[in-house]
């Protein structure tokens, strides 16, 4: 099974639910970028709790690791960052889901999601603007390259995706300048 078949075990499921979503993280990395390998898919849901049972329908215990619904309910009931995961049990495949982004920057990144056609299927996945931000401050919480190497990766493959003065205005107001001169290699 393709990396891109295992990743829509979830989101061809999601579009079933009609809920907005996108697909961020290293997955997103890939889409705008180059492939590497990946253990998860990581999404951002907006999801209400009364919606809690439809989702859980989804993904049936059989084929799936799901939350109980309440757990579910709970999470989606929180001001921000609610979060379980989903597993499909056959290949060990992890969706993190991530429930209401409430900041600003995640609100406009849901606003500004991107429709991609892989291999025949509508995946709605985040602005690489903001998949950028989001491994800037993955790199400056944790240190671990492979961040580095996925922005320079979607700089390379996507320049001309990115709206450079509006990535650069949020660097600066996320605090984010030593990270990314880091990536430019002009750190000093």
């Amino acid at each position: 099974m393709s990396e891109t078949n295992l990743f829509r075990l979830f989101t061809d499921r999601l579009n079933s639910l009609g809920v907005k979503y996108m697909v961020v993280g290293s997955v997103a990395g890939m889409v705008y970028g180059e492939a590497r390998l990946t253990q998860d898919v990581d999404i951002v849901l907006e999801l209400e709790a009364a919606a809690a049972q439809k989702l859980c329908d989804l993904f049936p215990i059989d084929e799936f690791y799901c939350p109980p619904v309440e757990v579910v309910r709970i999470e989606a009931s929180r001001p921000r960052s609610g979060h379980f995961n989903l597993i499909h049990h056959d290949t060990g495949f992890k969706a993190d889901i991530y429930l209401r982004a409430g900041d600003k920057l995640s609100q406009w990144a849901i606003q500004n999601v991107r429709k991609v056609d892989l291999e025949g299927h509508d995946v709605w996945i985040a602005p690489p603007e903001y998949v950028i931000l989001g491994k800037l401050e993955f790199y400056r919480e944790g240190g671990s390259e492979k961040h580095l190497r996925d922005i320079r990766s979607i700089l390379k493959v996507s320049a001309d995706r990115i709206n450079h003065d509006w990535l650069q205005a949020q660097i600066v107001q996320l605090g984010l300048d030593r990270e990314w001169a880091i990536v430019a290699g002009t750190d000093g």
